[in-house]
């Protein structure tokens, strides 16, 4: 293998069998090591001596999305169960601060919370960051602290807002409106068991964290068999939990593995098998900067 840059190549002289009983004096007349060098091209090597030249690898791949991964089966999760039109790229994006935010108040389902002065500034620094990025639709929560969001973020746009009730934030029922620390002593089982097992979290006859997976699932669906190639979703963070955990194949026993800050945003690629790749997970950069993601 001449090149050249010149290289090293160490080829070793077989010690006779007699040698295995005792050492071979070392002397002039006795070369253990030969050592070859080549500064040039111009080098010739055996056919024998010479290392193979590795084939250059690929520059570029025709792989869908992330590459080799989906060429096994059980490698990814569909979505959609269904080939879709093309592939897809989804940023999921949550609401800005709201008043029961702010006030540490569970919010649940509940319409009763609105976005702060600070709330309304972040959607603002979304729009900003987002201003580079076509979207052939957004879709977004009906409930107003995700619609104010929305409705700000998408301000001069020419494409189509959409309300869907699967991105609905999760029903907690009769702990809506209270102050954790109040909830936690009125309701302690009940409390524990959404912060600490929310996959078994029981109340009024339901399971909310499995009801949430499977909004999530039917949202995802929706969404993806929509014609587009790009879309934006603002909704809310047990919801962005339920709808990152299912495209990743993860089960609601994880549902607090993951956090989304006010204003963070996700970004799915997904295939035309409906099968998702992560791209970013709870991107924060423009709430802190006036950081513009490229289009």
């Amino acid at each position: 293998m001449a090149t050249a840059t010149g290289f090293f190549f160490i080829t070793a002289t077989p010690l006779s069998s007699s040698s295995s009983s005792r050492p071979l004096p070392v002397s002039s007349h006795t070369p253990l090591l030969r050592i070859h060098c080549s500064s040039s091209s111009s080098s010739s090597i055996s056919t024998s001596e010479a290392t193979p030249i590795p084939e250059k690898p690929p520059t570029s791949t025709n792989f869908s999305v992330t590459g080799g991964a989906y060429d096994f089966t059980k490698a990814t999760t569909s979505l959609t169960n269904e080939l879709i039109a093309s592939s897809k790229k989804v940023i999921l994006l949550r609401h800005g601060l709201s008043t029961w935010n702010a006030e540490s108040r569970i919010q649940g389902s509940s319409d009763l919370s609105l976005l702060t002065e600070v709330g309304e500034k972040q959607a603002e620094k979304c729009k900003k960051a987002l201003e580079n990025i076509y979207f052939d639709r957004c879709f977004a929560s009906p409930i107003s602290r995700a619609k104010q969001t929305a409705e700000i973020v998408w301000e001069g746009r020419e494409k189509p807002l959409f309300y869907l009730d699967s991105l609905k934030e999760i029903s907690l029922y009769h702990l809506e409106g209270m102050k954790n620390v109040d909830a936690k002593q009125v309701y302690p089982k009940e409390y524990t068991t959404w912060r600490e097992d929310p996959a078994n979290f029981y109340m009024n006859g339901r399971y909310p964290v499995r009801d949430l997976w499977q909004a999530a699932r039917v949202c995802w669906k929706e969404m993806l068999l929509s014609p587009g190639k790009s879309f934006l979703v603002v909704t809310h963070k047990s919801i962005l939990r339920a709808l990152t955990c299912t495209a990743l194949g993860l089960g609601p026993e994880r549902f607090r593995s993951l956090d989304i800050n006010n204003g963070g945003m996700c970004v799915f690629i997904f295939n035309i098998k409906g099968e998702a790749m992560l791209e970013g997970l709870n991107m924060t950069a423009h709430m802190y900067s006036d950081h513009v993601y490229p289009g």
